[in-house]
């Protein structure tokens, strides 16, 4: 099942626009490793779900995934083939609006290979540009 929220203020909201860089979750914080977007744009929940069986199917239960993002965003549409006016479409998918720098997914308990390897297939799943991050040390 994909992730939704369980209440709402809005059902509907506008686009609205993706700007600038992240200014939080921009840091590697609950595991060793991350995978940071490179670019802005809506990660849908489906997306966001089938990286995450890939990442646990790659793990094994040797380390552990975190996932940093949640959909909170509706994303509606209207049906093909209808014509102009008749409102706003109804809500179709949820999805998670990032900015460059969000990280998405961390990684630990695992060597740097297996974590390279794990994040290398949730790269291939997303609809953004990523990149792997290491942890900074203090």
């Amino acid at each position: 099942m994909a992730l939704m929220p369980k209440r709402i203020k809005h059902r509907k909201v506008q686009r609205g626009r993706i700007s600038g860089n992240a200014t939080r979750g921009g840091r590697v914080v609950f595991g060793e490793y991350g995978l940071q977007t490179m670019q802005g744009g809506w990660i849908p929940a489906k997306t966001i779900e089938a990286g995450r069986i890939a990442a646990q199917q790659y793990l094994r239960g040797e380390g552990k995934l975190f996932i940093r993002v949640f959909p909170s965003k509706p994303i509606t549409s209207i049906p093909l083939e209808t014509r102009m006016g008749k409102g706003k479409g109804e809500p179709e998918y949820w999805a998670a609006p990032v900015k460059p720098g969000t990280i998405l997914y961390e990684v630990g308990g695992t060597t740097e290979e297996a974590a390279r390897l794990c994040l290398a297939r949730l790269a291939h799943k997303m609809p953004v540009r990523v990149r792997m991050v290491r942890r900074r040390i203090k």
